[in-house]
């Protein structure tokens, strides 16, 4: 039984709400026992920046690739917000001490300043609705802009000269850390909120990571706002948080970008699907009206009641190879069962025998098999047929071989299918391979990149 989204969201809601819970009770009890301020751990420490900005770099990296898909604005922001983190983390955390290097009050500020700007990209994502077509060039300026703001903060961070914590735990407290925290934790918390109304209006999983994951965030930063305090070599339990929270962000956006690219296949597979129906439906369906057109006019019965009877048929099977197409198309049955299908219906009538093999492991557009079995049966006179689908030295390979008279120069029908075969083979990175000679059947070849 499925659950209803209003359900779903209720149990989502539940759930964020224990976790908020169970994070505010361990942030009070840990600062009750005066454990916020951390411990020395000089070589996990630089282990966790490194992990952090790694895992920020390949959010940012997985939500432009989700953006070059959609052309979503909030995948956009989220590209920036996560790539000025992961960056600016590498930049002013890790590689100053990979360099011998002590974690200056500048390096420190830079940090800080990179992580508030982040934030602010991120804050507003999710209340960004509009979509871009120029997906690449507005990429390219997000980058820009990043790089630009990271220059920014560490010149700010030299400039402006701000005191940090002098020692370490249990040292005076910078005013100014303890603002600047606060305003990411509440930027984080804004994000959250907006992701959190986002999910409960369109029920996206991604939005549902993103808000549980931003939860982590908020609570790591409210740790530095209790213990403000940053050096390259102690270990907070706000860093443990951030990791946790990189980690569930990692794991929801590759899940969306799965989901995205499904989504761009069955719409671009659903359009070859339009096509089909237009080059050949219509055209079969424009043939019968021809037809009784030139009944109206006076024509012989018997000279038209042929064609009619042919037209009729091939516009029925036009029809069921449509339904067939758009099943596949639409997700809504397993591309080996599609095909399967469409073979019955094409050997119903006895006129060709087909035999099938398939690697349960590889799938495409069926059109492809289709045109091949089609120009088979109707232009080739062929009465046996044999399609292969399989793995073949790291490739997927499709072959479908006949029997019949091979491809004749005079046959526009056959011409127009090879035409066919090789644009959707072409749209799919395929290679297209065509052997056949008169007499001697026809066997064509289409080769895949690893799936």
């Amino acid at each position: 039984m499925q659950t209803r989204p209003s359900e779903r969201y209720r149990s989502w809601l539940v759930g964020e709400l224990v976790l908020v819970s169970v994070l505010a009770l361990g942030t009070v009890l840990l600062a009750a026992a005066g454990r916020l301020d951390g411990y020395s751990l000089p070589n996990a420490r630089i282990a966790l920046d490194t992990a952090a900005a790694l895992v920020a770099s390949i959010v940012a990296v997985l939500t432009a690739t989700r953006f070059l898909v959609e052309g979503r604005g909030m995948d956009l922001l989220l590209t920036g917000g996560f790539l000025a983190i992961g960056v600016g983390t590498f930049a002013f955390a890790v590689a100053p001490v990979l360099a011998g290097s002590e974690l200056g009050a500048v390096e420190s500020w830079a940090v800080i300043g990179a992580g508030l700007f982040g934030a602010v990209l991120i804050a507003f994502a999710p209340y960004v609705t509009r979509k871009t077509a120029r997906r690449r060039r507005a990429i390219v300026a997000m980058v820009v802009f990043v790089a630009l703001a990271l220059v920014g903060s560490w010149l700010d961070a030299r400039l402006l000269d701000l005191s940090l914590d002098a020692v370490g735990p249990g040292s005076a407290r910078s005013p100014a850390v303890v603002v600047a925290y606060g305003i990411v934790a509440v930027l984080y918390l804004i994000a959250a909120i907006g992701f959190g109304l986002r999910y409960r209006r369109q029920g996206r999983d991604l939005d549902s990571w993103l808000t549980l994951a931003l939860t982590l965030v908020v609570f790591a930063d409210l740790h530095y706002v209790l213990a403000p305090f940053r050096s390259s070599a102690y270990v907070l339990p706000s860093d443990l948080l951030r990791i946790l929270a990189f980690a569930v962000l990692l794991a929801g956006v590759w899940r969306a970008i799965g989901d995205a690219e499904f989504g761009r296949a069955v719409a671009e597979e659903r359009a070859r699907v339009a096509r089909d129906i237009h080059d050949g439906l219509a055209q079969y369906l424009f043939a019968l009206s021809a037809q009784i057109s030139m009944l109206e006019s006076g024509a012989e019965l018997e000279q038209i009641l042929p064609r009619l009877k042919h037209a009729a048929t091939a516009a029925q099977q036009e029809a069921q190879f449509a339904v067939l197409a758009l099943s596949s198309a639409a997700g809504s049955a397993p591309f080996d069962a599609a095909l399967r299908r469409y073979i019955e219906f094409l050997v119903a009538d006895g006129m060709l025998e087909v035999d099938v093999e398939i690697d349960p492991g590889v799938a495409l557009a069926f059109r492809i098999v289709q045109e091949g079995l089609a120009n088979a049966r109707r232009h080739a006179g062929a009465e046996q047929a044999e399609v292969s689908i399989m793995h073949s030295g790291g490739r997927r390979v499709v072959r479908v071989s006949d029997n019949g008279t091979g491809i004749m120069g005079d046959d526009p029908g056959a011409g127009q299918g090879m035409k066919n075969m090789r644009s959707r083979a072409a749209s799919i990175q395929g290679v297209f391979s065509l052997r056949s000679s008169p007499g001697k059947g026809t066997s064509i070849e289409v080769v895949l990149r690893p799936a």
